[in-house]
């Protein structure tokens, strides 16, 4: 890592989520955070879900969010290395990021060493116990085939429908917060059953909307990067330690 500059995660935007005046002003606060870690920025990771649903069509991405991609454009034409990782909502990444950005499309794990520190990045869909249909799912909507057919949607028909989807699987998701900060999270027990076979000091996911900062054994933790129509939190290396962070929010 260069001397003063840092790595930054964050995740689970959910851009174009709880309406558009909501989006935008999540927008607009996003950009603000990336124009305040600009200048000690060297890599980003913005891990899954940074769009509630996103398809690239072979001609065709979907429209807005054109200041948040702007930013974006200033910074990796700065020199910031910008990954981009796919989560449950944003999956059908392809190519348009690395062709506009220069990112990197994280598909699955990211398995890095920075400052002689081990990281265990990942979105955190279908990992840990559990979960059967949405692995399923998961593995049906990653295919070829289900993102060959739905190409062959008209973007009108393909986006309504994805847009549906959305809708009804955040509001099944939603759970008492409380209630999961008293229970061991399945993330927390995917990243012990790692540990069993290989050390990393830090494991960092998004995908469960709730930040923590869990102790493991041997000196390990478990980071997750919490959301950000709520939270506004991120987590920031600097080359020897890896803090969860809220923007313009008091620590809850």
């Amino acid at each position: 890592m260069p001397t003063g500059k840092n790595l930054y995660f964050a995740s689970d935007f959910h851009l174009g989520a709880v309406g558009y005046a909501s989006s935008r002003e999540r927008e607009d606060r996003i950009i603000r955070w990336l124009d305040m870690i600009k200048d000690d920025v060297a890599e980003l990771f913005l891990m899954g879900d940074v769009f509630d649903f996103w398809f690239e069509y072979k001609t065709v991405v979907p429209k807005g969010y054109i200041r948040f991609l702007g930013k974006l454009a200033q910074l990796t034409d700065a020199g910031v290395k910008l990954y981009l990782f796919k989560g449950n909502h944003d999956m059908w990444m392809f190519d348009y990021f690395v062709r506009e950005l220069n990112a990197t499309i994280v598909t699955n794990e990211l398995e890095m060493e920075r400052g002689g520190k081990k990281f265990y990045l990942h979105h955190g869909d279908g990992l840990g116990p559990g979960d059967q249909f949405y692995k399923f799912l998961k593995k049906f909507f990653r295919s070829k085939a289900c993102q060959w057919l739905f190409a062959r949607l008209h973007p009108n028909l393909g986006v309504g429908i994805a847009n549906a989807w959305s809708r009804q699987s955040r509001i099944a998701g939603i759970k008492d917060t409380e209630k999961i900060k008293h229970q061991q999270e399945w993330l927390e027990a995917y990243s012990l059953e790692v540990l069993k076979s290989r050390h990393f000091d830090y494991f960092v996911f998004g995908h469960r909307h709730l930040p923590l900062d869990i102790s493991l054994p041997d000196n390990s933790r478990y980071v997750n990067l919490g959301e950000w129509v709520n939270y506004n939190t991120y987590a920031v290396f600097d080359g020897v330690n890896l803090e969860l962070k809220w923007f313009e929010k008091e620590k809850e």
